[in-house]
C-alpha cells in the first residue's frame, strides 16, 4: 500500500481502530488469544491488566513492532496487518510514548521533539514553529535548547509527549508512561494527558496496570487476563456491572465468596448463610461465586453480616473502615465508609443493599 493510499483512508484527526481475531504466540506460548476490539475515532481506550496478560504485546502489534500469527488490524479503515499485508510503523500515522521516555541524551529537547518531523520530510522552515507549539502544549515553552539530562522525570515525560504529538498523528499509543514517576506527579500528568487528548481529538490506546489511571483517562477500558479480554466497557459499567469474577478480583470491587445458591439466598464457604429478604432474580441454583460489592454495605438493624474492624483511616469527612467477616481461612474483608470512629477489633453489624449483590454461577 502506498503512503498516500494509507493516509487518505482516514481523517487527519482521530482514526478508528478495528482489531479482529488477533492471535500472537511466542516460543510456543499463546500470548494473545482471539482479541476483538472496535475503537471509534477520537476515543481513548485503556488496556488494563496484570503483568503478563498481553496488553503490551497488543500495543506492539498496533504499533507494527511485531506481526501477529493471525488476525487483522485496521486503522482508519485501512488494513495495516493481516495474513497478506504489513504496513511498517512509520507509515501507520502513529505517535508513541514509552515508559522510559526514550529521549536521545546527545540531542537537545528541541531536536528530540523535531525528530518525527524530520523523518516525515517536513520542511525545516516549519519545524521550529511546530516544535514550539508542541512544547507549549505540554507546559514546556522555551525549553528547546535544554538537554534531556537537565530535566526532571516529569519534564522528560512531557518532552516525550510533545514528540509524540508534534507530527499530528491520528493514533497515540502509550506504554505505561507514568509508571516511573511518584504518585503525586502521576496524578498531575494523568490529568494533563487526558485534557490534551480531548483537546487534540486523537484516538489513543493506553497500557497500564493501574485502574485509577485507566479510569481517569479512558472512555473505554478493556480488562485483560491470560491473553483474552475479560470485559470491555466504560469505567462506570465495569464497577457497577462486572462481567466475571476475574474483573471483580482485579479491580478489588468487593468480596468474592464461593458457595451454593439456594432458594432462600446463599450458603457460603465457612458456614456463612445469607438469607435474602426479597425474592431472588432468576438464575440457576447450584455452586458458584457471590460478589458482595463494597458499595453494598450499609448501616442498619438486620445485621446480615457481622464482623470486626481491622483498620480505619480518616478520608475527607468519612472513615474508610476495613471490616473482617468470618474466621480462620474463610474470613474475608470489605471496605465500608462510616462517620463513626471505631477502634480495631470493634464488633460491627452491617446490612446489605441486596440489589447490588451479584451471583456468578460456576461454569459448566
Amino acid at each position: 500500500m502506498s503512503d498516500s493510499a494509507f493516509h487518505s483512508a482516514s481523517s487527519s484527526s482521530g482514526a478508528a481502530i478495528d482489531i479482529e481475531g488477533l492471535v500472537q504466540r511466542l516460543s510456543g506460548n499463546t500470548i494473545l488469544d482471539g482479541i476483538d476490539i472496535r475503537l471509534e475515532p477520537g476515543r481513548v481506550l485503556a488496556l488494563l491488566g496484570p503483568s503478563g496478560c498481553g496488553k503490551t504485546t497488543l500495543l506492539k502489534l498496533l504499533a507494527g513492532l511485531s506481526r501477529p500469527v493471525a488476525g487483522r488490524i485496521r486503522i482508519g479503515g485501512a488494513t495495516v496487518v493481516d495474513d497478506r499485508t504489513f504496513v511498517p510503523p512509520e507509515r501507520r500515522g502513529l505517535g508513541m510514548v514509552f515508559q522510559d521516555y526514550a529521549l536521545w541524551p546527545h540531542m537537545t529537547v528541541g531536536a528530540n521533539v523535531a525528530f518525527p518531523l524530520e523523518v516525515r520530510g517536513v520542511p525545516r522552515s516549519e519545524r521550529a514553529g511546530r516544535v514550539a507549539s508542541a512544547l507549549a502544549m505540554v507546559g514546556l515553552a522555551g525549553y528547546e535548547d535544554r538537554s534531556p539530562g537537565s530535566l526532571s522525570g516529569g519534564q522528560q515525560q512531557r518532552v516525550a509527549l510533545a514528540r509524540a504529538v508534534v507530527a499530528r498523528p491520528r493514533v497515540l499509543l502509550f506504554d505505561e508512561p507514568l509508571s516511573n514517576l511518584d504518585r503525586d506527579l502521576r496524578e498531575t500528568l494523568c490529568g494533563e494527558i487526558g485534557l490534551l487528548l480531548r483537546e487534540l481529538g486523537t484516538t489513543a490506546v493506553y497500557v497500564t496496570h493501574d485502574h485509577e489511571e485507566a479510569f481517569a483517562l479512558a472512555d473505554t477500558v478493556a480488562i485483560m487476563r491470560a491473553g483474552k479480554v475479560c470485559q470491555i466497557a466504560a469505567p462506570e459499567l465495569l464497577v457497577n456491572e462486572p462481567a466475571s469474577p476475574d474483573v471483580v478480583e482485579f479491580l478489588k470491587l468487593g468480596a468474592l465468596r464461593s458457595g451454593v445458591r439456594t432458594e432462600r439466598g446463599w450458603q457460603l464457604a465457612g458456614g456463612l448463610e445469607l438469607v435474602c429478604p426479597v425474592p431472588l432474580a432468576g438464575g440457576p441454583a447450584g455452586p458458584g461465586h457471590l460478589f458482595i460489592p463494597h458499595a453494598a454495605l450499609k448501616a442498619g438493624e438486620r445485621h446480615a453480616l457481622r464482623g470486626h474492624v481491622v483498620a480505619q483511616r480518616f478520608r475527607g469527612g468519612h472513615y474508610a473502615t476495613t471490616v473482617r467477616v468470618g474466621s480462620d481461612h474463610h474470613a474475608f474483608e470489605l471496605a465500608w465508609l462510616t462517620d463513626q470512629r471505631m477502634p480495631v477489633q470493634h464488633p460491627v453489624g452491617l446490612d446489605l443493599d441486596w440489589s447490588r449483590l451479584r451471583w456468578f454461577p460456576q461454569a459448566a
